[in-house]
């Protein structure tokens, strides 16, 4: 089983920058696929950002050109840089990572990242 733990939550102004982190207990190959999702009080949990491989980013139309993410394979671990945050973006994010060779879905616990002045 793999275990996701996130890092880098927390409460910040409009306009300023978080980046959140994820490390993952196992070994992740360039096919697997690392991504964000996050989910606000009342409402379903959406695709912030993912990355199928290590060649290739999907962004939320809602984040593109403020959010940027990334991956280090060597350290297992997937990042998402946040710029110009939003009140709108307020959520628990979670990481997320899907393992190609056994075609299984994984989760972080989540971390709260709260937009507010």
């Amino acid at each position: 089983q793999v275990q996701l733990v996130e890092s880098g939550g927390g409460l910040v102004q409009p306009g300023g920058s978080l980046r959140l982190s994820c490390a993952a207990s196992e070994t992740m190959l360039s096919i697997d696929a690392m991504g964000w999702y996050r989910q606000a009080p009342g409402k379903q949990r959406e695709l912030v950002a993912t990355m199928p491989s290590s060649l290739r980013t999907i962004y939320a139309d809602s984040v593109k050109g403020r959010f940027t993410i990334s991956r280090d394979n060597a350290q297992n671990a997937v990042y998402l840089q946040m710029n110009s945050l939003k009140p709108d973006d307020t959520a628990v994010y979670y990481c997320t990572v899907h393992r190609y060779r056994t075609n299984q879905d994984y989760w972080g616990q989540g971390t709260q990242v709260t937009v507010s002045s």
